[in-house]
């Protein structure tokens, strides 16, 4: 089987949780360029580079359960800096933190449900 045809038939088989996670990525990493781009903050853009670095990882199915791991404290760590850093809050701001409460959760609910992975790296069957 080709690599591309392997690669469509890992994302059409994500279930309705994993399609909610991406959806929740989308969001934040989209709206963190956006603030980067139009406050002149290149950390803040980072941020939403990383996210979809962690999408591109996602959709090859590399390792998804230590991206679920690894995805909750990058995202609850933008709570406190985004805080201390603002001095204005604005809906975007507040949509954002709103997807990143649930992208938390639902990446906890998704590590702690996902079998665990071989040491290879590479997808099961389950994933």
């Amino acid at each position: 089987m080709n690599t591309q045809n392997d690669a469509a038939g890992r994302a059409g088989s994500l279930g309705r949780l994993r399609w909610l996670a991406v959806v929740l990525v989308v969001v934040t990493g989209v709206l963190h360029l956006y603030a980067g781009v139009v406050e002149g903050r290149a950390p803040v853009a980072l941020a939403g580079v990383g996210y979809g670095g962690a999408l591109v990882l996602f959709f090859r199915a590399y390792r998804r359960r230590l991206l679920y791991l690894i995805g909750v404290p990058y995202t609850a760590v933008q709570f406190p800096i985004w805080i201390v850093a603002k001095t204005e809050y604005g809906v975007v701001d507040y949509v954002d933190k709103a997807a990143q409460v649930a992208l938390i959760i639902v990446l906890v609910y998704l590590y702690l449900n996902s079998p665990s992975e071989p040491d290879r790296g590479t997808a099961t069957a389950a994933d």
